[in-house]
């Protein structure tokens, strides 16, 4: 398998199909290539080279608000590898979720990009995984549980519980499944009960 894509949305079976009001063509190393010749791609640098595609270098440690929005967008058109995608976007939920009591908009980009994030990772299950051939093991993942804990403090259970299914595929959110289908089943017995008195 290809280590590395062009853009996030060359991954083979993401539904996502590029970033809003980004000009891709614009993007410094948007058509950066890198020397293959040494069984790790080494993309070019102004000083050389390095292993860091252009994608994990795109967004700053510091940035915050519109600004490390519209760098998460444009970190997903540039070539970078499905890890690489993955730490881009939960960066990006853990540094909105940090500001939300000063940014409430924060909350629906993480929404966002968790689950964009869990697509890749239904995509591309390397994106998780360090196992070379066929993810079997899975790294901790923080963005989609936030989303999950997200929806569920706002009383959107069904949603809640039907993003922490889709996770347990890696190994995690079994847990938040057992606690949701609690919830999800009381509350669909008191509909019943209300509608039956």
């Amino acid at each position: 398998m290809k280590s590395w894509f062009d853009r996030l949305a060359s991954v083979p079976g993401m539904a996502f199909s590029g970033s809003p009001g980004v000009v891709r063509g614009k993007l410094p190393g948007v058509g950066a290539l890198p020397d293959e010749s040494y069984g790790t791609p080494m993309w070019p640098t102004p000083q050389g080279a390095t292993s860091a595609t252009p994608a994990s270098q795109h967004v700053p440690h510091d940035a915050r608000g519109r600004e490390l929005v519209a760098r998460v967008w444009e970190a997903l058109e540039l070539p970078g590898s499905a890890m690489d995608y993955h730490f881009v976007l939960q960066g990006a939920v853990d540094r909105l979720w940090s500001t939300r009591g000063s940014d409430p908009a924060a909350l629906e980009l993480l929404e966002v990009f968790a689950l964009l994030d869990l697509e890749l990772m239904e995509a591309a299950p390397q994106a998780v995984s360090f196992d070379d051939m066929t993810p079997t093991s899975f790294v901790r993942v923080t963005s989609v549980p936030r989303l999950v804990g997200l929806l569920e403090r706002e009383g959107a259970f069904t949603e809640a519980l039907a993003v922490a299914k889709r996770l347990t595929r890696f190994g995690q959110g079994e847990d938040a499944v057992g606690r949701l289908s609690e919830k999800v089943g009381a509350l669909a017995a008191e509909a019943m009960a209300a509608g039956g008195a």
